[in-house]
């Protein structure tokens, strides 16, 4: 026989590299184990552990993961941590009343008499028990874990808190100006180790149109083809006005693992890749939302591999991620084929009160154009932008096809309309006034920042001399249409001493009632009404931070707060402005920087109230749970806030998120009902 002699650190090598394919959930299921309290600055004083099943040599079963089994010593120093982790697998129906488990110094189990831990010596008897590892997973990709999931095998890590896979194709590389379709490979070992490419879009020259990726958090890997145990799915849908974003941008791993569910965010396709329409030819638009729904399939087909229930799929999205959920609801993919269990819109747009170059912004994310419509406004002005001017449509359309996907996304003219295109979108918009076959029969919750109009008022670009001349100034408008918002007595005006912010106080109010507040309320008011909706929440962010600025307002603090040396990240106790997308860090459990204890606690509530919707249909929790794992401030915070009531009559109620919440009714009814009138009165020429 010949040998064959293999250098000792090419042996190593890939020694190292056969170990590393070994790590999956082939014999195991594996569990997260962390008492996050969602301030990444105390992290070093918690500890982590992975939970594996039963298994004879439990030592070896640590080292296939590259682990050891943990020490009664780190449990007895994270004493409280361990305890409230282990009481909620109890809690949970995931171990039995008096589970033992194994550890490198024999068995620990929890003590209900004393909320706390109790040990014994090394177990006798043939009995095999779960094992507690210790789980020193860093924020960089070194501990590596692969997932088989129809026919393909997917290596990801963890970090401290959950399981990531990330830059998972979802769909086949779609050809230009055509629907998406579900990833068909089989045999692949896919490396989900690193985002995928944004999609094409203006200003980002890394982006591509070979971008239809997800990525998954989650704080459970099941054992290989089992079904036991699976979480709920956030599914989360990034903003940006269908022309910008990506998926990298709401990351879950902080919500998934304070609460145990597990996180899914997209990529879709934007601007003319994703919404051009052409009347009379293939070419129907559309093609992010088709790109939205293919990645729902993905995750009805797959993510029971990574933990997530596929029959609880919550949809959230922020802007013209919330116009989106808007547009799944009736969509009837979504609804024949029961895709999701939930929804959640944050600062949907729906209309505009202002002129110019602003007109009735808004409008076109809540009600959709016929394909003849959005070609009217973006289709030859897109052609002849791209110098695709031939006398044919068809050339035209050949010409465009060849165009480079970053020249195109630039153009001057874009398409960036959801259509009616007769497949994934078949009305003018959502219907909400009856119970119908056309919008999903799920628990739902909208709402927006409280002053989510102030980024997209321009702030007058020069001081002002009056009231009435700012709100001309942000809202293109007439006299006579400034005049009557100040005479309504509806819009009191703030003396602050500075006359242009005074203005601007007032008109961010009407283009938050305009673009955002009035149509939300009123979709959440009428699909509770005519039960349209199974249930319906509605919520105003009354803590936020930063969010898209246009007018450079954070520089003086109008974002966060006054800034001073107490707060050099802004007080938020004193005025600023609740901005558009300033939510996103409480709303993911991720808020930095935390300017007063408050904003943690803030954190901490109102991230809960979304994890709990995304468990459970209702965003009140169940207060043992919180008692259970140990979420005492949170609890605190329930305790002192009350009930976030459903929406129930024309006045709501409504919810204000902060610490604590506050129940109220809707806000702004009159001014909505008085700007609905004036809008047709004075901007189409009253009489």
């Amino acid at each position: 026989m010949a040998f064959i002699h293999i250098a000792v650190p090419l042996l190593l090598a890939l020694l190292r590299s056969t170990q590393a394919l070994q790590i999956s959930n082939a014999e195991t299921s594996l569990t997260f184990l962390y008492q996050n309290n969602l301030n990444a600055s105390d992290d070093g004083n918690h500890a982590g552990a992975i939970l594996l099943d039963p298994s004879s040599n439990a030592t070896t079963a640590c080292q296939a993961i590259s682990e050891s089994l943990i020490s009664r010593s780190t449990l007895q120093a994270h004493s409280s941590d361990f305890f409230h982790s282990l009481a909620y697998l109890k809690y949970s129906g995931q171990s039995p009343q008096r589970q033992q488990y194994q550890t490198q110094d024999g068995l620990v189990a929890i003590n209900q008499q004393n909320d706390g831990l109790s040990f014994q010596g090394q177990q006798s008897g043939q009995e095999q028990l779960p094992i507690l590892c210790t789980q020193s997973g860093l924020y960089d990709t070194s501990k590596q874990l692969s997932v088989s999931s129809n026919g393909n095998t997917f290596t990801g890590f963890r970090n401290p808190k959950s399981f990531r896979f990330l830059g998972i194709p979802y769909a086949d590389p779609p050809s230009r100006f055509e629907y998406s379709t579900l990833y068909s490979k089989k045999g692949e070992t896919i490396d989900a180790l690193s985002y995928g490419s944004n999609c094409a879009q203006a200003f980002d020259p890394s982006s591509s149109e070979d971008c239809l990726f997800l990525n998954i958090q989650t704080p459970y890997i099941p054992r290989a083809n089992s079904t036991t145990n699976l979480r709920p799915v956030l599914f989360t849908i990034h903003g940006g006005g269908f022309t910008g974003g990506s998926g990298q941008g709401a990351d879950t791993g902080n919500l998934a693992s304070r609460h145990d569910i597990v996180g899914v965010q997209i990529n879709y396709r934007l601007s003319t890749l994703g919404f051009f329409a052409v009347p009379n030819t293939t070419i129907k638009g559309n093609f992010g939302i088709s790109d939205q729904i293919t990645a729902l399939r993905w995750v009805r087909e797959n993510i029971a591999n990574f933990g997530g229930d596929p029959n609880k799929i919550t949809i959230i999205g922020e802007s013209a991620g919330a116009s989106s959920v808007r547009t799944l609801l009736g969509s009837p993919p979504v609804i024949s084929e029961n895709l999701v269990a939930g929804a959640v819109a944050q600062s949907n747009l729906g209309g505009g009160v202002t002129l110019g170059q602003y007109a009735n912004y808004g409008t076109s994310f809540s009600s959709y154009y016929s394909i003849e419509q959005s070609y009217a406004v973006a289709g030859q002005q897109i052609f002849t932008a791209a110098g695709c001017t031939q006398s044919e449509i068809s050339s035209q359309i050949d010409c465009l096809k060849k165009v480079d996907a970053q020249t195109l996304q630039s153009l001057s003219a874009v398409a960036r309309y959801v259509v009616q295109d007769g497949t994934y979108v078949n009305t003018e918009q959502l219907i909400v006034s009856t119970k119908n076959s056309s919008t999903a029969h799920v628990p739902v919750i909208w709402g927006t920042t409280l002053n989510d109009g102030a980024s997209l008022a321009p702030y007058p670009s020069t001081p002002v001399n009056s009231i009435a001349d700012g709100l001309i100034q942000s809202l293109y408008i007439s006299d006579d249409y400034a005049q009557a918002i100040l005479d309504s007595g509806l819009f009191p005006v703030y003396d602050t001493g500075n006359v242009t912010l005074d203005s601007f106080n007032i008109s961010q109010r009407v283009q938050t009632d305009t673009t955002f507040r009035c149509i939300d309320e009123a979709t959440a008011y009428a699909g509770a009404k005519s039960e349209a909706f199974k249930k319906a929440w509605y919520y105003t962010f009354d803590r936020t931070y930063g969010g898209f600025d246009p007018n450079n307002l954070g520089a003086s603090g109008l974002a966060s707060g006054p800034i001073s040396p107490d707060y050099p990240n802004g007080n938020p106790k004193l005025p600023y402005f609740r901005l558009h997308g300033s939510e996103a860090g409480f709303t993911y459990g991720l808020q930095y920087p935390l300017r007063d204890d408050d904003d943690l606690l803030a954190s901490q509530l109102i991230s809960g109230y979304f994890a709990s919707f995304v468990r459970t249909g209702d965003p009140n929790f169940d207060e043992e749970y919180l008692r259970v794992r140990g979420y005492e401030d949170e609890l605190r915070g329930v305790q002192e806030s009350g009930r976030w009531e459903a929406v129930s009559a024309e006045d709501g109620p409504s919810w204000e998120l902060d610490w604590p919440s506050r129940g109220v009714v809707f806000p702004e009814r009159e001014q909505c009902a008085w700007l609905n009138y004036s809008i047709g009165y004075y901007l189409e020429g009253g009489s």
